[in-house]
């Protein structure tokens, strides 16, 4: 191939990876931060590309000489072939049937590392590690054995990598390309750490790699790939010596948008979890930092949570929009009339000669699916593992669970029910999203209204959850059989099909609600009970609507803009 065609090409899909992943947030809980024991793993695949739909791959036995394609997960670009191996695990959405856990942000670093002729990017590693994978540290090692051996294929990741009882961030990138006399690349590759989050502290990551120092004595809470400082020394991105040396400054250089854009997400997460005491600081100490203005300033890898964390609490956390904050999305007048949460994109603008940023909260309007992955040490891997899944905008969809063990996915969320080019009535991700566009018209009113929907839904499923366990393990028996484990997934997969069902067909009856009640920008009355208030004279024509209006911060800037033309006078 051409150098410079190379060379380009190089740059191109470099921009290509990161922009098509550039958009998601992680937290990790582990099981001694949570209140039930749960470890805990929440994920949000926002991209203006993806498709709400959850993954199913059931375990399988192959021959020998068997070879697996690998495609671009996010763009569906057929990369090459690699072997298959004899034996995988099933794998439903980004867990496996052992309970282990994969989830990832894209955080691109230095452009020049990206490998043009890589086989394995950065979602393929994610799920062929979960079909090979029983434990976290045999799938760090097999990512880090996958892209070594094969070549790197996309921009810089942070990985989430846990299991019933531990939990780990992977950090890494690729190493570029340098072609020996036969045209093969000396550097294909990777260079990478893992730290193991400490029992009782959660983490999180949002774009940008956060692992700093690495500690080479302690072998049982940190990996790393035998280059990862002598690399960076090679290329220029570090002196001095191995104790001084930082993952992110060499391979990741922190700038203003990695701040504002990316760890501002996880200071917000930290602070609603840590109820505004991060480590042993009042988080708005913390602010500069989160806001672009001070690098120095930087934010702990991993924190103690003020107390022990439930599953809604890492859900709702996943729906904040920097709610009382100096960022908070809904006061300026970006928001609208109706306090609406969102920017559209681009994420930067100019006028009148400034810069200026579209805050990017952890809840964004995007999201393609978003999950919170749960393992349990004290069950067994037919019932521990449970995937909750939700389609859309975080903040107006609401999760449902799917067993890991589970034969088939509910066909509301199964691949191929719609795609994001062709519309389908009977697909959750579709019906969330025309609530969630609805919502925008009018979102102060809208939002509480599917928020009261979403809360009584996964409180009620969470609540339900012991009991649907215990169904289980009495089906599994105390010395499971064959017989017995068939008739536990059954179960589980019925139980996981009704959830998802009834979930689509409530949100189909609140969509068709929400359209007649706020159509128009009006507001009908209601009874009270679900049911319109009529004129008084006919039951098909509805007593006048009120007019909410718009919110104060708008109407001043109106008046500001147009007063001389809209005056009363």
């Amino acid at each position: 191939m051409n150098k410079f065609l190379k060379s380009a090409l190089c740059a191109a899909f470099a921009m290509m990876s990161v922009q098509s992943g550039l958009a998601c947030t992680n937290v990790l809980v582990t099981k001694g931060a949570s209140k039930d024991g749960s470890v805990l793993v929440t994920y949000a695949a926002d991209s203006h590309q993806l498709y709400g739909e959850l993954y199913f791959t059931p375990a399988g036995f192959f021959k020998p000489g068997i070879m697996l394609n690998v495609t671009e997960w996010d763009t569906g670009r057929f990369l090459g072939q690699i072997p298959q191996i004899g034996r995988t695990y099933q794998t439903v959405g980004n867990m496996n049937e052992h309970q282990v856990i994969i989830t990832e942000t894209t955080y691109g670093g230095r452009p020049e590392l990206y490998d043009p002729d890589g086989i394995m990017d950065y979602g393929s590693l994610i799920y062929i590690t979960l079909q090979r994978a029983r434990t976290a540290r045999e799938a760090i090692q097999i990512i880090a054995d996958l892209a070594n051996e094969y070549g790197y294929a996309s921009s810089g990741e942070s990985f989430s990598i846990a299991d019933k009882d531990e939990v780990w961030i992977m950090e890494l990138i690729g190493k570029g390309s340098k072609l020996d006399r036969k045209g093969r690349n000396v550097r294909k590759g990777i260079v990478w750490v893992a730290a193991r989050v400490p029992d009782g502290y959660i983490c999180a990551h949002a774009n940008q790699a956060r692992i700093t120092n690495i500690d080479f004595d302690d072998p049982e809470n940190w990996l790393y790939s035998e280059d990862v400082v002598d690399f960076a020394r090679e290329m220029g991105y570090f002196e001095g010596t191995d104790e001084e040396f930082s993952f992110c400054d060499a391979y990741a250089p922190l700038n203003f948008g990695a701040l504002r854009g990316c760890e501002a997400r996880v200071w917000s997460a930290f602070n609603i979890l840590c109820d505004g005491v991060i480590g042993d600081r009042p988080a708005d100490e913390y602010l500069d930092f989160a806001m672009g203005y001070n690098a120095d300033n930087r934010l702990p890898l991993f924190v103690k949570p003020s107390e022990k964390v439930s599953l809604k609490d890492v859900a709702d956390v996943m729906r904040d929009h920097f709610e009382g904050s100096p960022m908070d999305m809904t006061v300026d007048a970006g928001a609208g009339g109706h306090h609406t949460p969102y920017r559209w994109r681009p994420m930067e603008f100019e006028y009148d000669g400034k810069t200026y940023v579209n805050e990017r909260a952890i809840a964004t309007q995007q999201t393609g699916f978003w999950i919170v992955c749960q393992s349990r040490s004290w069950l067994p891997d037919e019932i521990g593992g449970v995937i909750w899944f939700g389609t859309d905008d975080a903040a107006t969809s609401c999760l449902t669970p799917v067993y890991t063990t589970v034969n088939e996915i509910p066909g509301c969320i199964k691949v191929g029910n719609g795609s994001m080019l062709e519309y389908s009535p009977t697909s959750l991700f579709w019906v969330t999203n025309r609530i969630a566009n609805f919502a925008y018209m009018l979102y102060d009113r809208i939002e509480p209204e599917v928020r009261e929907v979403i809360d009584a839904r996964e409180n009620t499923a969470i609540e339900e959850q012991p009991e649907i366990d215990a169904a289980a393990l009495k089906i599994l028996g105390e010395t499971p059989t064959e017989e017995s484990i068939a008739a536990t997934r059954d179960f589980l997969t019925s139980y996981s099909i009704a959830q998802a069902q009834s979930l689509f067909d409530t949100w189909k009856e609140l969509d068709i609600y929400l359209l007649v009640k706020y159509m128009d920008g009006n507001v009908k009355k209601e009874n009270g009970h679900g049911t319109f208030l009529n004129n008084g004279y006919s039951d098909r024509i509805p007593a006048s609507p009120d007019q909410p209006g718009y919110s104060d911060k708008w109407k001043e800037v109106v008046a500001k803009d147009a007063g001389e033309v809209l005056e009363v006078k």
